[in-house]
């Protein structure tokens, strides 16, 4: 049974190692990525800055260094608490080898003792044949022998244990270096972010002297997520309402054969193992088939893990209100700055519901049971109304957005009639 608790402890320890191997290794990958973008956007902030008049677009690009900044700084809090437990039992195994050398040293140091005062092959003669019988010499010979190769294993678990030691000294030592560096950075980034945050007034300022042009930019952009949002809006129901048709057809059907059949109607059919009613939920009616409903599992079973949209971006306006020169807009999704002409792909499979126009650029809309994902401000496309598209596949090319010159898609998740927060679907990035 002692057996059992001990190589459980010892698997648990294995599997919270790894986990916090792999944990770590996932932070730094963050935050390289996280400089990377950064390197990206400052160098393409500096190009702008350098036409001495404020635009658009560079308070686009000061918002999304500021959003990716604080997101690093987030990374490095984390990172540093994984550290603190790190070192925490990283001090705690320092302070448990010391106490077992300590005792190692102290059993072995009694036995050399023991040994230094019964040194002599007289005293040992003496000790085997003072024994009662030749069984008990035996044993006493035995002894002495099995008591000598003890002392020598003692002698290598203390060496073993030193070396334990100072492996685990070095990893605490380079733990705390590692915590320190990124403490250095934490204080360098807040500060640097303080001075952008600045930087972003100050922008917001200058294009406000200029006779009002953040404030009409900002109302042609407003206008365009106004009547993108409609469209959206629009289309959306349009699916709903189809699939509520095709439903109360197939309900019909079934009633009328059953009728020709003679079998007694009821209002409420069923249609593919599902009730169909006239006041079924938005969902009921979007999972009426088996392959919705089997769409609709698999999709909220990859919440959190779902591909990005664009292979490269960062994102530059979160979901939700915001506001900007006192004029309030809603962000029913993301905003990802990506590279001109990047391709735009399908986050899983589905069937494509909707392709509009708006403003010259294009709306992508695609079912995924009772879910919908959504991609706007498309310079083009390459697929269809109807046409059933796999994961990852290409569905179109990232537009230039006319107010702030930056390549930039909308992406937006919505369950049913209701927009909800895409980021968190997403694999983080």
């Amino acid at each position: 049974m002692k057996f059992f608790k001990i190589l459980f402890f010892l698997i648990g320890v294995f599997i919270a190692v790894n986990a916090h191997a792999q944990s770590s290794d996932e932070l730094k990958r963050r935050r390289d990525k996280y400089n990377e973008e950064l390197q990206k956007l400052n160098q393409e902030y500096e190009e702008t800055a350098n036409n001495k008049k404020s635009s658009l677009k560079q308070l686009n690009l000061l918002k999304a260094q500021i959003n990716l900044r604080e997101e690093k700084i987030s990374n490095i809090n984390s990172q540093v608490r994984l550290l603190d437990n790190q070192i925490s039992e990283s001090t705690n195994t320092v302070h448990s080898l010391q106490s077992q050398l300590d005792q190692l040293r102290k059993e072995y140091a009694a036995m050399i003792l023991f040994a230094y005062r019964n040194q002599s092959s007289y005293n040992k003669l003496m000790f085997i044949f003072a024994a009662k019988d030749f069984n008990q010499s035996y044993k006493r010979l035995k002894y002495l022998q099995q008591f000598g190769a003890y002392r020598e294993r003692q002698a290598q678990y203390i060496e073993g244990t030193e070396q334990d030691l100072h492996v685990k000294i070095n990893e605490l030592d380079n733990t705390k270096k590692q915590k320190s560096t990124l403490l250095v950075d934490q204080v360098k980034e807040k500060e640097t972010l303080g001075k952008q945050r600045k930087d972003q007034v100050q922008v917001v300022a200058d294009l406000s002297r200029q006779q009002g042009q953040l404030k009409d930019q900002q109302r042609d952009l407003q206008r365009k997520i106004t009547r993108t949002n409609q469209e959206i809006n629009a289309a959306i129901r349009r699916e709903i309402e189809e699939q509520r048709r095709k439903a109360e057809a197939a309900a019909k059907a079934a009633a009328a054969a059953s009728a020709a059949a003679g079998i007694p109607v009821n209002k409420n059919v069923t249609v593919s193992k599902k009730t169909i009613t006239k006041s079924s939920t938005t969902s009921e009616v979007l999972n009426a088939t088996p392959e919705a409903a089997r769409l609709s599992n698999d999709f909220l079973g990859n919440k959190g893990s779902l591909p990005w949209p664009v292979t490269n971006g960062v994102v530059v306006q979160g979901f939700g209100i915001f506001v900007v020169e006192g004029i309030k807009s809603e962000n029913n999704g993301i905003d990802i700055k990506t590279n001109e002409n990047a391709p735009v792909r399908a986050v899983f499979e589905g069937k494509v519901a909707a392709i509009n126009n708006v403003y010259g650029t294009y709306i992508v809309i695609i079912i995924h049971g009772e879910y919908f994902t959504v991609y706007s401000n498309l310079k083009s496309v390459s697929v269809s109304q109807g046409q059933k598209v796999s994961t990852k596949q290409n569905i179109g090319v990232a537009a230039m957005e006319s107010a702030s010159g930056i390549p930039k898609v909308n992406f937006q998740l919505w369950k049913g009639s209701t927009p909800v927060n895409p980021k968190i679907w997403l694999v983080p990035d």
